[in-house]
């Protein structure tokens, strides 16, 4: 990872992730992929490198990711899903070139075109999306309970009723608050 970058929010589901890279929404925003060259970094981290990012590929990468970020969002909440953001992500589903190849050891990996670039790569991220939100896996979306963040994040877990997106910042940042003003309430309870 370069220096000087806020670190990734690496999560298992590809589309949650991406809308991920921008953080505390509702707060102080994050933005982790700040530079071409970081997003670069972040499709590198899923299996999806590309040979170069462009200014023009990074706003394209946010378009999507804010796409998908408002089609989730309405998905976890039930609503209607917007259809601006719908046929941003059909759109961005069909422009690449990538195919779903299967690994010796039993896993699906994606292969970029000859020449990868960005758009094979948003292009993956698109498709998860539309996997996610149609609802084609077993799990469900949901917002992260945090008032600051909000974040859509798709909850796998047996019980589907995970609160937060990501347990070691939103969830601790959360329970710590608790926690402290707990102790204030209750100062003798410290002890």
């Amino acid at each position: 990872m370069r220096a000087g970058f806020p670190d990734f929010r690496l999560g298992k589901v590809l589309a949650t992730s991406f809308t991920g890279t921008l953080s505390e929404r509702y707060g102080d925003a994050v933005e982790r992929i700040p530079t071409p060259g970081r997003l670069g970094d972040w499709l590198a981290v899923y299996g999806l490198a590309v040979d170069s990012c462009t200014t023009a590929q990074l706003d394209l990468a946010r378009e999507l990711r804010e796409a998908i970020h408002a089609a989730a969002t309405a998905a976890a909440i039930q609503d209607a899903l917007p259809m601006s953001a719908v046929q941003v992500i059909n759109d961005f589903s069909v422009r690449g070139r990538a195919a779903a190849i299967l690994t010796p050891e039993g896993e699906r990996r994606w292969r970029l075109g000859a020449d990868s670039c960005v758009e094979d790569a948003l292009s993956v991220i698109a498709a998860d999306a539309i996997s996610i939100i149609a609802g084609e896996r077993d799990g469900k979306l949901a917002l992260c309970a945090s008032p600051t963040c909000q974040a859509a994040f798709f909850d796998a877990s047996q019980s589907r009723t995970r609160r937060w997106c990501d347990m070691n910042t939103c969830g601790n940042r959360q329970k710590k608050a608790r926690f402290n003003a707990n102790q204030r309430k209750n100062p003798r309870s410290a002890e």
